[in-house]
């Protein structure tokens, strides 16, 4: 099995209830065993002006290979309605696997690690409740990608708002 951490958001539809259900379809997937899940954060929204995002982070282990699970997470997204025609516009949800054990992947469908997770601070407040010591193939943990990002405008978000 391997182990695997996931960003989760939404800023349409009830975010809470958007991250909810895609947790519910993670947990319920027969190939998938949801772990760990951080706290949740309204964060500013980057790109377009649209409504702040609520984000997350899982770990999760799974014997799917990483372009099906890829396919997976895509699935559930496109069960929520997920549309893709603004870049960095606003979405139902957005899965993202941003680490899949220690395997570097550069394909055209899939980069793991997560290209930008280094200056994502709604990736690394989310990534450090869970796991704050992971490394990076750099060999920087998050705990330091975080200390160097700016954490601007995140805040801890109660479940069931926004």
């Amino acid at each position: 099995m391997a182990d695997v951490y996931i960003a989760l958001g939404s800023n349409l539809d009830s975010p809470h209830s958007q991250l909810d259900s895609a947790l519910k379809a993670i947990a319920q997937h027969p190939d998938m065993q949801l772990i760990r899940v951080s706290s949740r954060y309204q964060t500013p929204p980057i790109g377009p002006q649209q409504p702040d995002f609520i984000n997350a982070a899982a770990r999760l282990s799974t014997q799917l290979p990483p372009l099906e699970l890829l396919d997976a997470l895509q699935a559930i997204e496109q069960q929520q309605n997920r549309v893709r025609s603004i870049h960095w516009g606003p979405r139902t949800l957005d899965l993202d696997i941003l680490f899949y054990d220690n395997l570097q992947l550069d394909s055209e469908r899939l980069i793991i690690p997560h290209p930008r997770i280094g200056e994502r601070a709604f990736v690394l407040v989310p990534l450090a409740d869970i796991n704050a010591q992971l490394r990076l193939p750099s060999g920087e943990t998050v705990a330091q990608l975080l200390a160097n990002c700016s954490q601007q405008g995140i805040v801890k978000s109660p479940i069931g708002e926004a």
